[in-house]
């Protein structure tokens, strides 16, 4: 492009500017309308198409159990997500926004590789990385909640000799001793009991469904207790703390296993990352890796790699982490 066709442009364009100025002429704005109408007709239809979805999927799910499989794992691991992240999505929905990301995502990776094959499989690969770092950041989400669970059961099992009850409501006078993501959960129980008509094994057991896995014990003690009250029976709620203190332990072991795990991992990436790019500065080597089939589908290999292979990473510390029943 040589310096008489950038003036003329750069002429041009000031002319149009100049001229929709002077006279007040919206050229874009019946265009603009049009597109965004458009958009919004089409978030309209997708929007009633998920929702369509959505009912036939709680239909299905209440009268066939569903099988495990592929599909099965992804709508679980998808609705963890939402909960964990606190999402305003549903299944349906979340799946079409990732559709539609990934559409853009691949239009843009062809557009710089101009192979639509090898562009397919980098864009898969990304988004394998994305996602496995927002099943990493709900994992941290889980690891917080059973710790603010171990605290408040450390905090009410030493009271709960005078009444599960009266020990919730005793540690929730102190803002201190339940953090703030769980305090409206112990709240909800308390109204339940009080003020909703709840009897106490309602009331705990849908305590027990907000806080998960890592609460069972103590809701079955509870009840135990509230109902079959012996004395030195209180003396269970004991067992617990004594539980919290070692799973605490072994996460601690895991936490620090995991985290030079990942320091490695990204170290590694890092030197290949940054080694790439030195070798760039070669012009032999930079043509024949942007610029040539062999060298894009190397780079293709290399991002694959490096994505599948934290996947995996991820993958193991999933399977081995973290304790107390946490989903």
């Amino acid at each position: 492009m040589n310096t008489t066709l950038l003036v003329s442009i750069f002429m041009g364009l000031s002319f149009f500017i100049l001229f929709n100025t002077i006279f007040e002429v919206r050229f874009f704005q019946g265009t603009s309308r049009f597109f965004l109408g458009m958009l919004d007709t089409l978030a309209e239809h997708l929007g009633r198409y998920n929702t369509k979805r959505y009912v036939e999927r709680i239909k299905r799910e209440r009268i066939v159990k569903q099988k495990e499989n592929i599909y099965a794992k992804y709508n679980r691991l998808v609705e963890e997500l939402i909960l964990d992240f606190n999402l305003p999505l549903t299944l349906e929905s979340f799946t079409s926004l990732l559709c539609i990301c990934f559409a853009v995502t691949a239009l843009l990776v062809v557009f710089f590789m101009q192979n639509v094959t090898l562009s397919v499989v980098v864009t898969i690969s990304i988004f394998i990385g994305l996602l496995t770092y927002f099943v990493m950041q709900s994992k941290a989400i889980k690891a917080e909640k059973l710790e603010g669970i171990m605290d408040a059961e450390d905090i009410i099992c030493p009271l709960a000799r005078d009444g599960v009850l009266f020990a919730i409501k005793k540690v929730m006078e102190s803002e201190e001793y339940i953090r703030p993501s769980l305090r409206p959960y112990f709240q909800q129980f308390i109204d339940n009991c009080e003020n909703n008509g709840y009897s106490f094994r309602q009331a705990i057991t849908l305590l027990n469904r907000q806080l998960g896995p890592k609460f069972d014990s103590f809701t079955k003690k509870a009840i135990v207790f509230e109902y079959n009250e012996r004395k030195g029976m209180a003396d269970i709620f004991l067992d617990i703390v004594d539980e919290n203190a070692v799973l605490r332990e072994i996460n601690a072991r895991k936490d620090r296993i995991f985290r030079k795990m990942n320091r490695d991992f990204l170290l590694k990436t890092a030197i290949i990352i940054l080694f790439f790019f030195y070798a760039l500065a070669v012009p032999d080597f930079r043509t024949f890796m942007l610029h040539t089939d062999i060298g894009k589908m190397i780079n293709t290999l290399l991002i694959s790699v490096v994505c599948l292979s934290f996947a995996r990473c991820q993958a193991l510390q999933g399977n081995l982490g973290p304790g107390g029943g946490a989903k």
